[in-house]
């Protein structure tokens, strides 16, 4: 401090003050604390200490709750300044998701239609109803088994619910086997495994070594009532990255259970309000048994499927309608496809209890439609790419001039297209060079960053993060070679790179 006025001295402890608390909120908010009454400061301790001793490279056994004696910088030895600590919620609220608190929803008694799902859908509570209180881990919670391993097994301290197990028993979601919930890889279509049905779905296309991959050309997929996400789970292996979406419903640790895999899955619903990704995002969609009325308002759910796959893509569906022979299941079945038909899907390949669709490459099909032709196209003022609390619309989405020109989506096979400058940077006026540019340089960061951490960290340390302003998904394209998924997310109020992003993942 020499050469420092005493106001200077001051201000700099005041910002150590600041970054120490900071960093004990953060490590409250993830790993909670044992007691409703505790000091964040003292569960920051023993938090810190756990975090040094097993997650980074130790025993995965290690119980969270355990006590030590220490506690954590409450003092500054001078002023004696003790930052105050944020309440715990109650044990109750353990699993709280704010905006999805279906009992919040009820005690409001919201105007909401159940046949639309909209009960699914995101409502935020008012300011005056909103919790300003860490969220704790159930009692016993345990650091979390590394990945790969943590796709087949998790700890059961860790989600204590198994009546999915129960209910699910005759279709192998999950298994409880003393400390520990198995996942032997099966589904309610795919009982016998994930990997089988995986490796038909590739047969049916005609794809190299029945890898749904197809050299590269497959990367981005999305599934619809994914269950706890074992069809997404094993996607990875193939270098296939799988957007598992389940909503709050009677089944509401689906997704809980995903994350706790380390497989990426989110919560939400096809209901009222588009998807949260941009147009032609995904090159394959997957429902299995997901229980959606896909004819309802004009085939408005199945329109959203389209608006977010991209030229060429594929929807696979797996469902009685798609075999059975019952008068129902037909009816459904003929609407259905009279249905992707006026959408100029066809039918690629049919086997079995399995249909899969594909979109047209470009808007030749759309044009040749008689006029009056349902669903109609959507308007020209429609952005296809505007999702943030946007309303579903009963239309197609056609392609752009330039991307009907191509009769493609333009993009390089995986894993070449992660450094590959993809074509929608011309939509923000972004050059290539800029693009190279920015890949460069968080190449370099991520590499410094890994360096600081280690050896406190390796390859498996770490296996869910999220980038909380994405620009052009950089940081998750330099993180390419660790054993990690990123959630990459860009603030609403800004340039809607996910275009960008998504056209790398």
């Amino acid at each position: 401090m020499r050469g420092r006025s005493d106001g200077a001295q001051k201000k700099r402890l005041w910002t150590f003050v600041g970054i120490g608390a900071v960093l004990v909120v953060f490590l409250y908010m993830y790993f909670g604390s044992k007691s409703g009454g505790e000091s964040a400061l003292e569960y920051g301790s023993r938090s810190l200490r756990k975090l040094g001793s097993s997650y980074l490279g130790g025993d995965d056994n290690s119980d969270l709750s355990s006590t030590q004696e220490e506690k954590f910088g409450q003092e500054d030895g001078d002023g004696g300044i003790v930052p105050k600590s944020f309440p715990v919620c109650d044990d109750r609220h353990s699993e709280l998701i704010p905006c999805l608190d279906r009992h919040l929803i009820y005690q409001m008694r919201l105007k909401l239609d159940l046949s639309l799902m909209e009960h699914y859908e995101r409502h935020c509570p008012l300011p005056e109803r909103r919790f300003n209180c860490l969220i704790p881990p159930p009692p016993g919670y345990k650091v979390p088994i590394k990945w790969p391993r943590s796709r087949d097994e998790v700890w059961k301290l860790n989600i204590p619910h198994t009546h999915l197990a129960n209910e699910k028993s005759d279709q192998n979601w999950m298994v409880v086997k003393g400390e520990k919930i198995v996942f032997p890889g099966g589904g309610t279509h795919f009982h016998y495994g994930a990997d089988k049905y995986i490796a038909l779905i590739a047969n049916m296309l005609n794809f190299t070594n029945n890898n749904l991959n197809d050299e590269g050309r497959i990367r981005t997929v999305f599934d619809v009532g994914c269950g706890v996400a074992s069809f997404g789970g094993y996607l990875l292996s193939s270098d296939i990255i799988a957007m598992s979406l389940a909503p709050n419903d009677v089944h509401q640790n689906q997704i809980q259970f995903a994350l706790e895999r380390g497989i990426p899955a989110y919560l939400g619903v096809l209901g009222t309000k588009r998807l949260p990704y941009p147009s032609r995002s995904f090159e394959f969609s997957h429902c299995s048994r997901c229980r959606i009325d896909w004819l309802q308002r004009d085939g408005i759910l199945l329109l959203e499927l389209d608006r977010v796959l991209r030229p060429g893509g594929y929807f696979a569906y797996s469902s009685p309608e798609a075999y059975a022979q019952d008068e129902e299941d037909l009816r459904i079945w003929r609407e259905m496809s009279t249905l992707v038909e006026r959408m100029c899907w066809r039918i690629a390949a049919k086997k079995n209890q399995t249909v899969i669709w594909q979109k047209p490459l470009n808007n030749d099909c759309y044009m040749e439609r008689p006029p009056g032709t349902q669903p109609p196209l959507c308007q020209s003022d429609n952005d296809p790419d505007a999702v943030w609390g946007v309303n579903m619309e009963a239309c197609i989405t056609p392609y752009s001039e330039h991307d009907h020109k191509v009769g493609g989506s333009g993009l390089a096979p995986w894993p070449a297209r992660l450094s590959s400058p993809p074509p929608r940077l011309a939509d923000f006026g972004y050059s290539n060079e800029m693009f190279e540019k920015d890949t460069e340089t968080w190449r370099q960061r991520v590499d410094h960053y890994w360096s600081l951490l280690s050896p406190k960290i390796s390859s498996d340390t770490l296996r869910n993060i999220m980038d909380m302003k994405a620009n052009l998904g950089s940081f998750a394209a330099a993180l390419k070679d660790k054993n990690v998924w990123v959630m990459n997310v860009v603030p609403k109020d800004g340039p809607n790179t996910l275009k960008i992003v998504s056209t790398e993942a």
